[in-house]
């Protein structure tokens, strides 16, 4: 028993000089093809058992009918809305405005996408940190940062957008159901909302990550401020344009809930990108002075991460 100790310790240190021998031969971390493949596979497989685990979760009756009830809740609001306003209306007395399903698994397949969802929203974390842990170690600790800073803002900017459209989800369902002509029984299926509330919800969070991407492709020497001057008026009325067509409510209120903190987003993104260009700009500026021929002093920063 008084050997134990003596081995742990003996493995420990034949473990650090494998390690070490290993970066000796190749500093640079590279791993060779297969590796990399089995890497990626160990990574794919820990996500999806988090997906799998988290869909299961969702098929907890309990979690289930919570789940659901907050899916259906803007459906639920528009008709008690249009109930109200309209009591005559065909429906409001029955079953007419109540989802339906056409086929003997719809109600099964519907539950395995609600539950999923849950679960892809839930083990966001552990599939992204997955994904991060795949990719970061190619990257230089300059450009971790900046990945960083751009996931950082991607993920609360998509958030606000989904939750916006949550909010407005209802005005948008009172109109298209309010629009019935008179003796036209209304009979959605559940699958055509749900294709509904995803489509609302990935337009309104990826429109909310429009000045983000313009950010990006200004840091990628894509797009300079002086181009982003001139399609500015576009942008915006494209913008005005994608909120009109996503909120078809006749009051304008809702519109400008989405319109409006999108050109907001959008300014700022200008204010970003022309501050990018000057520094830029002023970096330039520091080799005017050099001859064609002559080169260029290194600039250490872009690999120690200054």
């Amino acid at each position: 028993m008084t050997k134990l100790p003596d081995t742990l310790a003996g493995a420990r240190v034949l473990g650090s000089r494998m390690v070490a021998a290993q970066r000796a031969s190749d500093p640079d971390g590279r791993m060779p093809l297969m590796e990399h493949i089995r890497e990626l596979r160990s990574r794919i497989i820990r996500a999806l058992l988090a997906l799998v685990i988290g869909t299961g979760i969702g098929l907890i009756p309990s979690v289930f009918n919570r789940l659901w009830s907050f899916t259906v809740h803007p459906y639920v609001s528009a008709v008690h809305s249009i109930c109200a306003s309209k009591p005559k209306t065909a429906g409001c007395g029955g079953l007419d405005y109540a989802l339906v399903v056409s086929g003997i698994l719809d109600s099964f397949t519907i539950r395995i996408e609600v539950a999923f969802y849950f679960a892809l929203i839930v083990t966001a974390p552990v599939w992204l940190y997955q994904l991060w842990a795949f990719i970061a170690p190619g990257l230089y600790s300059r450009e971790k940062r900046w990945t960083y800073a751009f996931v950082g803002a991607a993920a609360p900017l998509f958030a606000i957008g989904a939750a916006l459209a949550y909010l407005v989800m209802s005005r948008g369902l009172r109109f298209f159901l309010g629009i019935a002509p008179a003796h036209v029984t209304v009979l959605p299926q559940i699958g055509t909302y749900i294709g509904y509330v995803t489509a609302m919800i990935l337009g309104f969070g990826l429109t909310f990550e429009l000045p983000l991407a313009l950010v990006v492709l200004n840091f990628a020497r894509v797009l300079t401020h002086e181009r982003f001057r001139k399609w500015r008026r576009v942008m915006i009325f494209a913008v005005f344009v994608f909120a009109g067509i996503a909120t078809p409510s006749p009051d304008p209120i809702t519109m400008l809930l989405l319109a409006a903190p999108c050109v907001f987003l959008v300014e700022v993104a200008e204010l970003i990108i022309w501050g990018h260009d000057r520094s830029l700009a002023r970096r330039a500026s520091l080799y005017g002075d050099l001859r064609d021929d002559e080169p260029a002093p290194l600039d250490d920063r872009l690999n120690s991460g200054s």
